[in-house]
């Protein structure tokens, strides 16, 4: 059993039924780092002007909104045009983590309900899920723009319960960032943290108090089995 609990216990308790799955993208999903990186070290050129991008302060925020980063950064609104046309050019090299489409597969063979919760644009996110071959196992893809407050507000993942037809018991958040857990945290959904990307700070993230620590993806099925039928 690679499911590592913590040492303290955690802020909320995994609910001994549940019916869907909500997931963050970036981090996740997707390995999509290096494109990520790319993307904003051309939007700073253009914005900003030479020199390096500051693209490890800007990873720390992973799970923002990128206007909302920008703002804590205090670099120009303007790097948002340059930073998602590259994104959208660069999407057909982001690669999916290993284990994902396995673990979406057999959660739908479960009879889960599937949704995506991410600091990235709607019409972006559900953009690169479908150039991926990913879009199908998703009931909803939920943008940071679609929502009055992004994530940590717990606002996208209540609106991701709200479409989901499911109350907050019945849910649990996989992320892989602070902001991702406080979301979660916040709208009463338990949460899982994801570290099998590279996660830049895990005593943080284990700091924030999810009810279980995934090594893996396929470690998500032992915390989630058959929905019962009827």
């Amino acid at each position: 059993m690679t499911v590592t609990t913590l040492r303290q216990p955690p802020a909320q308790t995994l609910p001994s039924v549940r019916r869907a799955v909500i997931f963050d993208l970036d981090g996740v999903i997707v390995d999509s780092f290096a494109v990520m990186e790319e993307a904003f070290a051309i939007a700073y050129k253009e914005a900003v002007g030479d020199g390096p991008a500051p693209f490890e302060e800007y990873r720390r925020h992973q799970g923002r909104y990128f206007p909302d980063i920008m703002r804590i950064m205090g670099l120009p609104l303007e790097m948002e045009e340059p930073f998602v046309r590259e994104s959208y050019r660069l999407a057909p090299q982001v690669p999916v983590f290993e284990g994902i489409v396995e673990l979406l597969l057999t959660l739908r063979v479960r009879g889960y309900k599937l949704a995506v919760a991410t600091g990235k644009s709607g019409p972006r996110a559900r953009s690169l899920l479908e150039q991926l071959g990913l879009l199908p196992f998703f009931d909803h893809v939920i943008g940071s723009d679609e929502v009055a407050h992004p994530k940590p507000a717990p606002d996208i993942v209540e609106h991701a319960l709200h479409l989901l037809g499911l109350p907050a018991e019945a849910a649990v958040m996989v992320g892989d960032a602070p902001t991702d857990l406080a979301s979660a945290k916040g709208a009463g959904v338990a949460s899982a943290a994801a570290l099998w990307a590279e996660v830049d700070d895990e005593e943080e993230l284990l700091a924030a108090g999810p009810g279980a620590v995934l090594h893996r993806p396929a470690d998500l099925l032992a915390l989630c089995p058959s929905v019962p039928r009827g």
